[in-house]
């Protein structure tokens, strides 16, 4: 008859074994994540750069005064440094994501997926998980502040306290309807 220690040992070792095998996994995946994101984000960043391509109210002829152009880069740049500064627009149908910043994007994208696979909202606590984000309180307000400032604006909808979805109307990052 084998001794107590002795299954204890097995069921612990066992119990290694798939803790290990588990973060290999883990590893794999936040892996596959970072290049996603970095893609993603890269994707992002083209689209923005072709929107102000094709901007019709940047158009390069119309700066022959230099002083001109100056007073106009430099308020352009003014606006453009304000923008991820989270501010946040009233949602109105025909509004893309493209006017918030890639922070609030990234809930937004996050919450789409979960409404095409046809899943439930999302806590904060989850966001912050599917982020690869520690759960930690700091971490986790932050996410809970951006999201409130998206419902009160009307981007997302939290029908349950604490858990947010899309709202109504708010489908996708090209149009926003």
């Amino acid at each position: 008859m084998p001794s107590v220690v002795g299954l204890l040992e097995q069921r612990e070792l066992a119990a290694r074994r798939r803790v290990d095998e588990l973060r290999e996994e883990v590893d794999r995946v936040q892996a596959e994540l970072a290049v996603a994101e970095r893609d993603w984000k890269e994707w992002a960043i083209a689209r923005s750069r072709v929107g102000e391509v094709l901007d019709p109210s940047e158009d390069p002829e119309q700066a022959e005064d230099p002083e001109q152009a100056e007073r106009t880069e430099a308020a352009s740049s003014v606006a453009a440094a304000a923008k991820p500064k989270s501010q946040v627009p009233v949602w109105r149908e025909g509004l893309g994501w493209s006017v918030l910043s890639v922070d609030y994007q990234r809930i937004l994208q996050a919450l789409a997926d979960r409404r095409r696979l046809h899943q439930g909202p999302l806590t904060c606590q989850e966001m912050a998980a599917v982020f690869g984000l520690d759960a930690v309180p700091a971490k986790v307000e932050a996410l809970r502040s951006k999201a409130k400032r998206l419902v009160a604006r009307g981007w997302l909808a939290e029908r349950q306290p604490g858990r947010f979805a899309l709202a109504a109307g708010v489908i996708g990052p090209d149009g926003g309807s």
